[in-house]
């Protein structure tokens, strides 16, 4: 892995610049795929790091419909990628002593996400430190007492001054102004750090110099040197010729972060030699830049019990460094330094964040298809900050993992909108800490309709009564038919076909809105025409493809009591005109006269025809069926009888309201043509208008007689001793044929 680190050049009173708008930085391919590279801090905002599109890969005309972008809570901050060129541009001032302190290394660590397809680069750029910090001294001025007694040789300890940068650039070396009493001398702590001691060289006299003020300077090691000045202001007290002694020069101590409050985490101690109140030591802190971090988070008694004053945190802060003090009563300081080291505990649960998510998808969607992008991220550290994920229903879908912290959701299988429209799928995280701790977090897929169900009637086949003689452009009937899909798939158009007309097509009849499904007579129906109408409508829906279903639709015409009986026999030629019929005058009681036919050309009750006589003189000699129209007689005539019977029959039909028709009958007694003619006479008087029915009256006459002659003839001949007189027929079953 090779490197390559900028640099600037300082020069006395000369304000350091950075000469080029980024120096440089390097970059290298591990084998686990991370890339790494380094710059200054303090770099100039919109200075270049590198084109991170060349270096993932990544083809710069893909950047936008990749959506390259950097994930990460601190990065983001300080970097952002420009997607027109690849480059990666500092956005903020980054100064290493905020984001790390004084850490030997800093790094600031962000994943490179891509998508179409996705995938994810870890990035770590090393922010290397430069001297843009002075030492600093915390105490301006130091007071330190000392006693007279002092013996030339004694080291006084001092306060160090701090500097936030590292390694070189911190402090490195520090000076006295003249004087003839003091010099200088430096040690170094077990962890590193410089530390000045002030050595006497010449004894003191407080009686002729009470007060001795000395400026002490400290100077860091960076290119341009950096130098800080505090006041030492050093009083001769009397005699107190020894001082505390710490017995560690650094405490090291590690807590655990969920310690209870004012738990007491380190007891330090410091011996003095003296006697009495030049003995009796009291520890404090010491101010140090430290303060900001451990002010508010411990405490020290006057007996050198350190405590917590408030809970830790290990995700705010892992160290803490304290500078204790340890003061004897004659004014003799002595310093000591404790590290604390704050270890995790399992107290923070995983946190699950949705960083891409497509919904809807569409329900034809291929199995691995991605539907989602998530993070996974724990406060915590070590084993507390591993995570196991997993979906916990039984969905058709499953993670997949794209590094450490990014998982994708995927399908499993083909789903079908029409059957679970949308999934519920929770998340849940769990970190490997003891206790483990969990979080869920659940997403809501929708599901988008394809067009993959046609429209679904409810039966196979309708059948519509619709009663004749209806009114045209009237609704006659509905049908409905459902589609399971959504909207535009779901919208279904009604069309019609088919005919069993031979004169109009289908569209002379009827006709069918679009939308609804309602069907319209366009014409008025007649039952004695149509009585049937087979349809066959289709349901198209508006998908593309469209898809569509058929269904036969059955419309019965329901016939109405439109029409009056029709006579059939018998029939008279012109309105008003009587039909003659001869009836014998030894007719037995009952005997068929003649029968009355009719039909209704309507059907059903409508079509049921009853027979009645009206104006019939009483007593009547006839009687006539209700049911078959026949006529008898009623009684055997005598002499007495009116020989010449004119009757009037009725035929009605059993619709509501009743329709009918009459046809009137003359009913003539006689047993020869000789009686039939004077009626017949006299019937011609009566009715003047109907020769032409007298002549046929003659006629059938004649034909009949005849015909009884030639009857009497044979039955003479065979029965000679037979006195009875011989039964003739009427003479209408002769001539009329009955109609059953």
């Amino acid at each position: 892995m090779a490197e390559m680190k900028p640099h600037t050049q300082t020069y006395k009173g000369i304000r350091w610049q950075v000469i080029f708008p980024f120096l440089f930085s390097w970059l290298c391919h591990s084998v686990s795929g991370q890339i790494h590279y380094s710059i200054i801090e303090e770099i100039k905002k919109d200075s270049v790091i590198a084109n991170i599109a060349k270096d993932i890969g990544l083809d710069i005309k893909q950047l936008s419909s990749r959506k390259l972008r950097i994930a990460s809570r601190v990065s983001e901050k300080y970097l952002y990628v420009n997607l027109d060129n690849g480059n990666l541009y500092v956005k903020d001032r980054i100064d290493r002593e905020t984001l790390c302190g004084t850490a030997a290394t800093c790094f600031l660590t962000f994943d490179a996400v891509v998508e179409n397809p996705l995938n994810v680069f870890s990035v770590r750029i090393e922010i290397q430190d430069i001297n843009d910090n002075s030492p600093v001294f915390f105490s301006n001025p130091i007071i330190l007492e000392i006693i007279e007694s002092t013996s030339p040789g004694t080291q006084l300890a001092l306060h160090n001054a701090e500097d936030s940068d590292i390694g070189s650039n911190s402090v490195q070396t520090y000076m006295l102004s003249e004087n003839e009493h003091f010099t200088l001398s430096e040690n170094v702590n077990p962890d590193g750090s410089k530390f000045p001691e002030l050595v006497l060289e010449k004894p003191l006299d407080r009686e002729t110099q009470s007060i001795h003020d000395i400026l002490l300077t400290a100077r860091d090691g960076g290119n341009p040197v950096r130098s800080s000045t505090t006041l030492l202001k050093i009083i001769v007290t009397d005699a107190n010729d020894n001082f505390p002694i710490f017995s560690q020069k650094v405490y090291k101590v590690s807590i655990n972060e969920n310690i209870p409050v004012n738990s007491t985490i380190l007891h330090v101690s410091a011996s003095d030699r003296d006697e009495g109140s030049n003995a009796q030591i009291t520890y404090s802190f010491a101010k140090t830049s430290g303060d900001i971090h451990h002010t508010g988070v411990f405490s020290i008694t006057e007996i050198g019990e350190i405590k917590t004053m408030s809970c830790l945190d290990f995700e705010v802060t892992q160290h803490y460094e304290l500078s204790i003090k340890a003061k004897d009563g004659g004014g003799f300081v002595a310093h000591s330094k404790v590290l604390i080291e704050v270890i995790d505990v399992n107290d923070n649960a995983p946190e699950i964040s949705i960083t891409s998510l497509s919904s809807p998808i569409p329900e034809d969607s291929a199995p691995g298809t991605v539907i989602a992008l998530i993070e996974f991220h724990d406060q915590d550290s070590g084993e507390n900050a591993d995570i196991d994920c997993q979906i916990i229903q039984k969905v058709p879908f499953e993670l997949i993992s794209s590094s450490t912290r990014y998982y994708r959701i995927v399908t499993t299988s083909t789903m079908d909108r029409e059957k679970v429209p949308s999934y519920n799928i929770t998340i849940i995280a769990t970190d490997r800490g003891s206790p483990p701790l969990s979080s869920k977090q659940t997403i809501r897929l929708e599901i988008s309709d394809d067009n993959d169900n046609p429209p679904i009637f409810g039966k196979s086949t309708y059948v519509a009564y619709v009663p004749e003689n209806n009114l045209p452009g009237a609704s006659i009937y509905s049908i409905q038919a459902s589609d399971p899909d959504t909207r535009d798939n779901a919208k279904i158009i009604y069309s019609i076909s088919s005919s069993n007309t031979e004169d109009l097509p289908v569209s002379s009849y009827l006709s069918i809105n679009i939308e609804t499904g309602v069907l319209y007579a366009q014409r008025s129906f007649d039952y004695e025409q149509h009585k049937e109408f087979l349809i066959q409508v289709t349901a198209r829906d508006n998908g593309s493809p469209s898809l569509s279903s058929n269904v036969t639709l059955i419309i019965r015409i329901v016939d109405q009591n439109d029409n009056s009986p029709n006579i059939l026999y018998p029939s008279p030629e012109s309105s008003g005109s009587t039909v003659f019929e001869m009836v014998p005058f030894a007719s037995q009681q009952g005997s068929l006269i003649t029968k009355v036919v009719a039909v209704d050309a309507d059907s059903g009750h409508n079509a049921w025809l009853s027979y009645h006589f009206i104006h019939l003189s009483e007593p009547s000699h006839f009687i006539i069926s209700e049911h078959t129209g026949e006529i008898r007689t009623s009684r055997v005539f005598q002499e007495k009888d009116i020989l010449n019977h004119k009757v009037v029959v009725m035929v009605k039909d059993n619709g509501n309201p009743s329709l009918s028709a009459t046809v009137t009958l003359s009913l003539v007694v006689a047993d020869s043509f000789q009686q039939v003619t004077p009626k017949l006479n006299q019937i011609n008087n009566e009715d003047p208008q109907s020769h032409l029915q007298v002549y046929l009256v003659i006629a059938l006459a004649l034909i009949s007689l005849l015909f009884i002659v030639t009857v009497m003839l044979v039955i003479i001949s065979k029965c000679k001793e037979s006195k009875h007189l011989p039964t003739f027929g009427s003479l209408s079953k002769t001539l009329y044929p009955q109609v059953d």
